[in-house]
């Protein structure tokens, strides 16, 4: 069984593969796959968007199989903004920085007891003949008023993980990937298809 997966970032490859390596024996990032394809997400959901990646990879990758996730944050007092604009939050050509102050902007009058925050991760494992497993795995945390930490991307310098005492971004790779929203999707597909082989 072969899967690719849709997407470059070595750091998530790693981490799929690491996950999901029991269920597939070859398992290719679009690049070692030889794909240059780009989907647009303009699904409404983290769901959506996911479930288009992989079904639109499969149909032109040569494997058994193609996974893909979309991921956000949603902000409970901006009614889960930025959510599936996570990425793009500022504007088409923005980065990290502008998405984090357009966001700090929009909770400057909020309280703290009125912050909370998810990283929203949706996997979907598109594959033939079969129907396409979508999971979603979720982190809970509460949104600082200042950034911390210099790891991680987006918006990990804003996103507090209350158990740890610390944001992602002061939290190292394993750290992070041990509680991650990914993780916790891709753990739920991977139970999905034991369950199948069960």
């Amino acid at each position: 069984m072969k899967l690719v997966i849709a997407s470059n970032n070595a750091h998530k490859v790693e981490e799929i593969k690491a996950i999901l390596a029991p269920y597939f024996d070859e398992i290719l990032s679009l690049k070692e796959a030889n794909l240059a394809i780009d989907v647009v997400e303009d699904g409404e959901t983290f769901e959506e968007n996911a479930r288009k990646k992989a079904e639109e990879v499969l149909a032109v990758a040569d494997a058994d199989a193609a996974l893909s996730d979309d991921s956000g944050l949603m902000v409970d007092a901006l009614g889960g903004a930025p959510g599936v604009h996570s990425a793009r939050y500022a504007g088409e050509g923005h980065d990290d920085a502008a998405n984090n102050a357009k966001l700090l902007a929009a909770m400057q009058d909020v309280p703290e007891n009125a912050r909370a925050c998810q990283f929203v991760s949706a996997i979907a494992l598109a594959r033939r003949g079969r129907e396409t497993l979508i999971r979603r795995g979720e982190v809970e945390g509460m949104l600082l008023r200042a950034p911390r930490g210099q790891a991680g991307f987006g918006y990990d310098p804003l996103f507090y993980y209350v158990p740890a005492g610390k944001t992602f971004a002061e939290m190292d790779a394993s750290e992070k990937n041990s509680i991650s929203h990914r993780k916790r999707g891709l753990e739920a597909i991977r139970e999905a298809l034991a369950a199948e082989q069960a």
